[in-house]
Parts: C-alpha cells; structure tokens; sequence
C-alpha cells in the first residue's frame, strides 16, 4: 500500500525524529516496514510495572507511575503492531488487567492516582469501584486485534470476561451514548464481529446514533473536538465500516491527509494537561494518521 498522495512522508519522518518519543519512533518505523518488532518492544518495556501493567506517561494525559486500564490500551497497540510476533508480555497484561477487574468483568476507567501531577483530571478523579463501558470496549477491542496472533491472549479468560461484560452493557443500554463510549462500543463490535453472533444485531443498534455525516461532537470536549468515520471504522471492508457512506470516509481521508501540520507532524484536537503529553500525542498521532491513510490508500 502507498499513502495518501497528498501526505509529505519524509517531513512527517523529520517530524518523528526531531519530537517524537522513542516508542512512537520505533513504531513509526516498524509501520513502515523500516524497522523489526523487537526494537518497539524494548521501548515499551520502560513503561511496564512488576505487577504486569503499565504506567507512567504510556498513555500521555496520564502521567502516574501506576499501572492503569489507560496505559494498557496503549501497550496492546504495540503488541498489535509487532505481530505476527508475540511477547509474552502481552498475556502477562491480560492477568494484571484481570485483577484490575470489577466483579461484572468490566474495567474501571481509572485507578487511583497517587501521583497525580500532569495528569488529565478525568483519569485523576475517575471512580475505581464502577466499570466503564468507555475504557473496558476500546481496551478489549485493541486486545482483539491482538489475539487474532498471539493465541495465549486470544484464550485469556480476561479478555472472554471482559466481552461477556462489554456484550451485555451495549445490549442493555437505552440512552444515547456518549462519543466516546460510541466510538469505542463499535470498535470493540467490529472486533468480536466474526466470532459473536451478537455482534451485528448490537452494531445496528449502535448504528442508528451516527448521523449521516459520521461526524459527532464530543460533548464536554474541547470546540473542536469530534468523533469521525475514521475514528470508529480505520480499515476498510470491516462490518462497521458499512455505517458510513463511502463520500464520507472519501472526506475523511481528505481531511485528515490536510492535517499534516507544516512541521510534518499531526497534532489531536482534545485538551491537553502537560507540556510533555502534548507532545508524545503529537508522535502517536503521527503514526495513527499515517497507519490510517496508507491502510486507505490506493493499492
């Protein structure tokens, strides 16, 4: 695949090198097929605890030492990216997050924080006794993509947890969900697509929340921050993808290729707590703007 015609890959390269974190540049460079897994891996074992999660600053707006629902979001994105090579790392995480776990199988959005100094004041002051449908679905979803390789997290009773809870709360919802609790709902949706029966009635449900533009404020956010087809549906001819009109998406691309900043990088359009995480965003918007548009781009 090529990227997007319209993309400068050498200044985002530039971009990479000049102000990106280690991790995103390794990442950066394994996309491209530039670079192998184990150079990733070794980055992200900096970030990882003894107790099998992972912490300070992985996920930037959480800047805590403490291991977090959050941080292993970011982790499973490296253990995606690696494959087909596995680590056994990855289901050593699948056991933390089992004991990070509430009774219903669902994760909390947060920890508690005992360090809490750059860190966003939605993961500081999160409830660590309730589970999110937010952070358990996008956390799952990304562990799906990680299973589809790596067998020893494909068979974690974590991860079997984890959908039964995510399958039950998206069916038993009656409201409107929040952008993000939508967005993230269908991703984990298109991941267990294939395997869950369940999975295509719920998407259809979900489904009649996306306006026709595919574009959703996030309410609460920032003026300009939003939800978009590419945000919920990144690869083409996956089931949630068909929620969108293929002019849609066609936008999409177009706006996110415009989006290269004149110093070749991305930037992401939420609030930001830390001179230090809006920069490692800015690095892991790189690499998802780039990984988007070449999984999109002409063949």
């Amino acid at each position: 695949m090529t990227v997007h015609p319209r993309i400068d890959l050498s200044a985002a390269r530039d971009f990479m090198a000049t102000h990106a974190r280690l991790l995103d540049r390794h990442r950066f460079r394994l996309m491209l097929g530039e670079g192998g897994p184990q150079a990733a891996l070794a980055a992200l074992e900096a970030y990882r605890n003894a107790d099998g999660g992972y912490g300070w600053g992985l996920e930037p707006d959480l800047r805590s030492g403490t291991s977090q629902p959050g941080a292993a979001l970011h982790a499973f994105e490296v253990f995606a990216e690696t494959g087909p090579a596995t680590s056994p790392r990855a289901a050593a995480l699948c056991d933390w997050l089992e004991s990070a776990s509430l009774a219903d199988g669902g994760l909390p959005f947060a920890l508690p924080v005992s360090d809490p100094a750059g860190t966003a004041t939605w993961w500081a002051q999160a409830d660590p006794r309730t589970s999110s449908l937010q952070i358990t679905a996008i956390v799952a979803a990304v562990a799906l993509e990680v299973a589809r390789h790596d067998p020893a997290v494909a068979a974690h009773p974590w991860l079997a947890a984890a959908t039964r809870y995510c399958l039950d709360a998206i069916r038993t919802m009656t409201d409107a969900p929040h952008a993000l609790v939508l967005a993230f709902a269908l991703r984990f949706l298109d991941g267990v697509h294939d395997t869950e029966p369940a999975a295509a009635a719920l998407v259809e449900k979900l489904g009649v929340h996306v306006p026709a533009s595919g574009v959703i404020p996030v309410e609460g956010g920032t003026a300009n921050e939003v939800i978009r087809p590419l945000d919920i549906a990144p690869v083409p001819g996956r089931p949630v993808r068909a929620l969108f009109a293929s002019e849609a998406v066609a936008a999409d691309l177009d706006r996110l290729a415009a989006a290269q900043q004149d110093d070749g990088g991305w930037r992401v359009e939420y609030a930001q707590f830390s001179p230090a995480g809006a920069l490692d965003w800015r690095g892991h918007a790189t690499v998802s703007a780039v990984t988007v548009l070449r999984a999109n781009g002409p063949a």
